[in-house]
């Protein structure tokens, strides 16, 4: 196997099993990680628009990301509503539960992050972000991720 196909076959490899862990601690939340993503970002910046919140999404980037709202609209983790001073657009913000799953959710997405933090101690991690950030530069995800980092 060469070299390049080893890396992507790792970089798969990591995403699956990250997700399947973070999948794995939301599952008692009855949300999933893209819904988990969805609901940090309004966490973070709400009120948000529809279109505003997709071009930060990276489990979504380049796509629309209604399916995932009216999911978390009709379990009533997020609110819509059309603002007066522009009726184009639809707002949207987490619920009083929704806020509080949010919570956990960053909970959750901490411990993570703390397992990535112990499994990278004794390597150099500016040097794995800034390949991988090369890598998707020019790519829908990087661009999601670069909003979301303002870099």
């Amino acid at each position: 196997m060469r070299s390049a196909e080893e890396l992507r076959y790792l970089i798969l490899a990591a995403q699956r099993e990250g997700n399947r862990l973070l999948a794995q601690a939301l599952r008692p939340l009855g949300i999933t990680p893209s819904q988990a993503e969805v609901m940090r970002l309004l966490q973070d910046r709400q009120p948000l628009t529809l279109s505003g919140l997709g071009e930060l999404l990276v489990c979504e980037s380049g796509s629309s990301p209604s399916r995932l709202v009216d999911r978390l609209v009709s379990t009533g983790l997020v609110h819509r509503a059309v603002p007066e001073h522009d009726r184009r657009h639809i707002e949207l913000s987490l619920t009083e539960e929704g806020a509080r799953i949010a919570r956990q959710v960053a909970e959750i997405e901490e411990g993570l992050h703390r397992s990535i933090d112990a499994a990278v101690k004794d390597h150099d991690l500016a040097q794995i972000t800034g390949f991988l950030w090369t890598f998707v530069a020019d790519l829908p995800a990087g661009h999601a991720l670069a909003r979301r980092t303002e870099r």
